[in-house]
């Protein structure tokens, strides 16, 4: 007769729970794992502080078609990237008197942007997406003289909270709250398409 605990049938049950707490073991090993390597793949990626101390975001500008924009997030403000098209840009040295400031000497804006455009691509704005008023978000209303903006209105954006207009090179109109244009973040073109906001010919550009 064997003894108790070394029959066949009591080892059968020893080598099972055996093999269940070894299963258990690797199983535990293997998420541990897994949490463990979380933290050096996410350290891979550009951290928060870096991109909010001003690191340079990317852009295709390929990707937009004519009269579409897209909204971008650079050093923690919202920028507008607008695709103008051939009729908004022919348009944005004939309504000079309806602009407070219409050369831009009071606005704050790069060299290369001190044109009628504020760009240096005819068809491509960069602005800063902040109502120079207080600080609002303006929306786009890029349809010129739409009923809802008015006959004289030449496209550009209106700011919803207290009403300041600016046309689509960024430049406020007279009857805005708003004193000074949108201002032009630091940008450059890498190549044909692609836009770099936050870097100037290389440099590191400051808002």
């Amino acid at each position: 007769m064997s003894e108790a605990g070394t029959s066949p049938d009591g080892q059968g049950v020893d080598q099972s729970r055996r093999k269940f707490l070894t299963v258990a073991t690797s199983a535990t090993a293997a998420v541990g794992a897994v949490f463990a390597a979380t933290p050096f793949v996410a350290s891979w990626r550009p951290s928060e502080r870096a991109r909010a101390m001003g690191a340079p975001v990317e852009f295709d500008v390929d990707k937009l078609e004519p009269g579409q924009m897209v909204t971008l997030v650079w050093r923690k403000q919202p920028i507008y990237v607008v695709r103008r098209t051939e009729e908004s840009v022919k348009t944005l040295g004939a309504h000079a008197p309806q602009l407070k400031d219409p050369g831009s000497s009071a606005s704050l804006q790069p060299e290369y942007a001190k044109n009628d455009m504020r760009s240096r691509r005819a068809d491509v704005l960069v602005i800063i997406a902040t109502c120079t008023h207080l600080g609002c978000l303006p929306k786009q209303h890029f349809e010129p003289a739409s009923v809802e903006m008015g006959a004289d209105w030449p496209g550009g954006f209106f700011c919803p909270c207290h009403g300041s207009k600016f046309d689509l090179a960024g430049r406020v109109m007279n009857g805005s709250p708003a004193s000074t244009n949108l201002a032009i973040p630091p940008y450059m073109f890498k190549s044909d398409n692609l836009l770099v906001i936050g870097q100037d010919d290389g440099a590191q550009g400051v808002a």
